[in-house]
């Protein structure tokens, strides 16, 4: 793909110029006709900067949001609500788009139907952008003739998706942040005060208290095998990255998570927020039952769930109800699985689920606000205690030998 500089007329007379990316030069006289552009010059952008944003540099790529396609999805659905042709709507979306990777997914969508594609499939040849929840909502909509309505649903999906991750984000920035300057402080003082009073206290001549020895036994050992800390925080890390990508380490660990303290509720919350939200997108949207509940599996972020939510499924394939499972499963709370089992009987799943959803997504918010609460009390008093615990240590010989002194 390339970038060309056009200018132009439209059917009416208005002068226009502007630029589009385009596999080549025909490619791009043709999108302008399309656009009602009669081209009086295109030519193929030059110079340093053209050549640099033409090149994908790993690392330093913007990326593609969620929040991009939530805008994505909202424009898209305007457009194609307003009567606009699927191929002028890409065009138009494409050429307007600030993200050059996106902006390059979306030329290769357009070109993908153009040449034949429907645009849930031509959206399936972009896994890493498209997953198959977004593929398959998509391609419900174009089958049921309401994909206008269905990108709609998809946009607000995504961005209570996207609220739902920020405030988990939020939750965990500041207890990172204390935890983190706190490491630094007692680190700092290891290393560089410590030492000053070890030489003082060698003056004394006199045998040191035992916290002070403990400190100066850590201050020696952080000096001379700093490595070996840093070995072992790197290797546990490693350790727990590496058994969280088998399938019988990442249940051990989000079985773990589930059942921690505080931790725990808030992600189990979460958890059921975003299956019922994704559940009753797809449902409403005409997925089928089956067909969603292997999707939504998939989207749950926690192995105990995802297992909780494939035993649903095949208890579904076998004719029996969705709730039955998810209450023997004990991942879900009672109130979940009940109101699942009245919706199946009423035949109103999706709007239950809907329900259920905005529930615990408020109950996401209480639970963050009274984490960070916990949380902030606790961080302040570890805090206090270790570098209060420090400089007692350090004064205790000082206080030893005044006391000696006065007596």
């Amino acid at each position: 793909m390339a970038t060309f500089v056009y200018k132009g007329k439209t059917s009416g007379g208005i002068f226009k110029k502007g630029e589009l990316i385009a596999g080549n030069l025909a490619q791009a006289t043709a999108s302008l006709r399309r656009q009602n552009i009669i081209p009086v010059s295109v030519s193929q952008k030059k110079g340093l900067f053209a050549t640099l944003n033409s090149i994908n540099v790993p690392g330093l790529s913007k990326g593609i949001s969620t929040k991009d396609l939530a805008i994505f999805s909202r424009q898209f659905a305007t457009m194609i609500d307003a009567g606009l042709p699927l191929v002028q709507c890409l065009e138009i979306l494409s050429s307007q788009h600030d993200n050059a990777e996106f902006k390059k997914v979306l030329v290769e969508v357009k070109v993908a139907v153009e040449g034949g594609s429907t645009f849930s499939d031509a959206l399936g040849k972009h896994p890493k952008v498209f997953d198959s929840l977004f593929v398959n909502l998509v391609n419900a909509g174009e089958v049921g003739g309401i994909l206008d309505t269905i990108l709609n649903r998809l946009a607000l999906f995504l961005e209570k998706n996207e609220q739902l991750k920020n405030k988990i984000k939020g939750a965990m920035t500041y207890p990172s942040a204390v935890i983190v300057i706190a490491s630094l402080v007692v680190t700092g003082l290891l290393v560089f005060v410590v030492p000053i009073f070890e030489g003082m206290f060698a003056d004394f001549g006199q045998a040191l208290p035992a916290p002070t020895q403990v400190v100066v036994m850590l201050s020696k050992f952080l000096q001379n095998y700093w490595y070996i800390l840093i070995g072992a925080i790197v290797g546990i890390i490693v350790f727990i990255n590496r058994a969280h990508k088998t399938e019988k380490g990442r249940v051990i660990i989000d079985g773990l998570l589930l059942r921690a303290p505080v931790i725990g509720d808030l992600l189990r919350k979460t958890a059921t927020a975003r299956f019922t939200r994704t559940l009753g997108t797809m449902i409403s949207s005409g997925v089928p039952i089956l067909e969603a509940m292997d999707i939504v599996s998939k989207t749950a972020g926690n192995a105990v769930v995802e297992a909780a939510i494939l035993s649903s499924k095949e208890s579904l394939s076998q004719g029996k109800t969705l709730a039955e499972p998810l209450i023997e499963c004990k991942v879900f709370p009672g109130m979940v699985t009940q109101m699942i089992a009245v919706g199946e009987t009423t035949g109103a799943l999706d709007t239950m689920l809907g329900k259920i959803a905005d529930f615990y997504e408020e109950e996401v918010d209480v639970a963050v606000d009274a984490m960070t609460s916990l949380i902030e009390p606790m961080l302040m008093a570890f805090l206090g205690i270790v570098v209060g615990g420090l400089v007692i240590a350090l004064y205790l010989p000082i206080f030893q030998i005044a006391g000696v002194t006065s007596g």
